[in-house]
């Protein structure tokens, strides 16, 4: 099973990359960092599983992601799932103020919807020879519905509000792509894997953590391994249940309004 995992490098996604090469998955690692990518694969082959390839991006700039996604359809002839992880959080790291990616657009927004929306278009037609494949998405309870007027954020700017739009976008991208593949053929899903796990984004904002980073992990690890949930596609999960997203992800129109707003804004190829 061949199994791309973005933003592989610390906390949720180098968790889950550990319990998946566990397992003997083959695993293409992506990060941004190249030394920090390498530290990981290397951690995971001392553990006694082949060292996973890496692909190099920051999703800040769109140009890379088409490269990243490139590069993965030129090294591999099968893509079995494809975890949908890398992201920013509300405030620190990554600053409280207003910031844009190197496309000029809002960069919550960008990293964490644009960038995901369009790796996944690119890579749709591997993951399609693949059936049957899945597509998860890493998303969050804290959700806010995107404002249309204003989706770049120009006016009353706040870093949490900026979070949940993008994760939202997530969730109402994923459920449109679901609605638009055969379900034995790609699924689509998405996650809150679990609150205030103990990684960087999380310590870096509150002092103390809730759920453990093994929660997250199994949650995510369920939709990518899960036999249940062949088959399973367009559903949203709290943790391991199932649950409702914001009311905004269930309306048609704004679905498509949003699907046809990324797709102007990322230059993918329709579905």
């Amino acid at each position: 099973m061949t199994t791309l995992i973005t933003g592989a490098t610390d906390g949720l996604g180098r968790g889950l990359a550990q319990s998946l090469a566990a397992d003997g998955a083959d695993l293409i690692l992506h990060g941004r960092d190249r030394a920090r990518l390498d530290a990981t694969a290397d951690a995971i082959a001392a553990g006694g599983a082949p060292r996973p390839r890496t692909v190099l991006a920051d999703f800040a700039e769109l140009d890379q992601v088409r490269r990243l996604a490139a590069e993965v359809r030129d090294t591999t002839d099968r893509l079995d799932v494809l975890v949908n992880n890398a992201g920013i959080g509300a405030g620190e790291p990554d600053g409280r103020e207003r910031r844009v990616s190197a496309d000029g657009h809002e960069l919550r927004f960008a990293v964490n919807h644009l960038a995901g929306f369009l790796l996944t278009l690119e890579l749709l037609p591997l993951l399609r020879q693949s059936a049957p494949a899945r597509i998860v998405h890493v998303a969050s309870a804290g959700q806010r519905a995107v404002d249309f007027d204003d989706v770049q954020l120009e006016r009353g700017y706040d870093g949490a509000r900026a979070y949940w739009q993008s994760k939202l976008a997530q969730i109402s991208t994923g459920f449109e792509l679901a609605g638009r593949l055969p379900a034995d053929q790609v699924t689509v899903n998405s996650l809150h894997p679990a609150t205030f796990m103990p990684t960087k984004i999380v310590l870096s904002e509150v002092a103390s953590s809730i759920d453990t980073l093994e929660t997250g992990v199994n949650a995510v690890r369920r939709l990518v391994l899960a036999p249940e949930l062949a088959g399973v596609t367009g559903r949203y999960y709290d943790r391991t249940d199932e649950a409702r997203a914001d009311s905004q992800a269930y309306d048609p129109a704004a679905r498509r309004a949003l699907w046809e707003l990324s797709l102007k804004l990322t230059g993918a190829r329709d579905v």
